[in-house]
C-alpha cells in the first residue's frame, strides 16, 4: 500500500510505501530528504495544493507573530512534526499575513490547530499544547 505525500522542498507529489516509520525517504523529483522536515509556512495556494494532493493527515497551525502562546508553542509544534515525519504533514499559516485564510477557516482565537484529511476538516483545537500532547492528539487521525 502506498500514499501520496507532497514534498515540502519542491511541492511535487510523491508516492511512498505506507510504513510505521521510515529510515530513509527522498523526493523522487528534487532528491531532498522528506524526513525530519520542519513545519512549512504556507499561503492559500500552497495550503490548497497540499490538502488536495496529500493522502496523509495535514495539521495546520493558525498563528500570529504577536501571539505569546503561539510563539511559546512553536518549538512543540516543530518537535511533533519531526517525530511524525511522513505520517502527518505539519503546516503553519501566519494569520497576520494571510488574514483571508484565517477568515476562510473561521479562526476566532490563536493558536488554533486543524487536522485535515484531504480538504475536509476532521477536528480542531485552540490553545497551546506540549509536543507530547500535540503528538498524541494527532496520532488518532493517522
Amino acid at each position: 500500500m502506498s500514499v501520496k505525500v507532497v514534498c515540502t522542498h519542491c511541492g511535487k507529489v510523491n508516492k511512498i510505501p505506507k510504513k510505521e516509520s521510515y529510515a530513509k525517504a527522498n523526493c523522487g523529483h528534487c532528491k531532498e530528504s522528506m524526513l525530519g522536515q520542519k513545519p512549512l509556512d504556507v499561503d492559500k495556494e500552497d495550503l490548497l495544493h497540499i490538502l488536495v494532493n496529500s493522502e496523509i493527515p495535514v495539521v495546520v497551525d493558525f498563528w500570529a507573530p504577536w501571539c505569546g502562546p503561539c510563539i511559546q508553542m512553536a518549538p512543540a509544534f516543530e518537535e511533533a512534526a519531526l517525530g511524525l515525519s511522513l505520517q502527518v504533514q505539519f503546516l503553519k499559516v501566519n494569520t497576520e499575513e494571510h488574514q483571508a485564510l484565517g477568515a476562510m477557516y473561521g479562526i476566532e482565537s490563536i493558536p488554533t490547530m486543524i487536522v485535515f484529511k484531504g480538504t475536509e476538516e476532521v477536528e480542531r483545537v485552540s490553545g497551546g499544547m506540549s509536543a507530547g500532547r500535540l503528538s498524541n492528539w494527532v496520532k488518532q487521525f493517522v
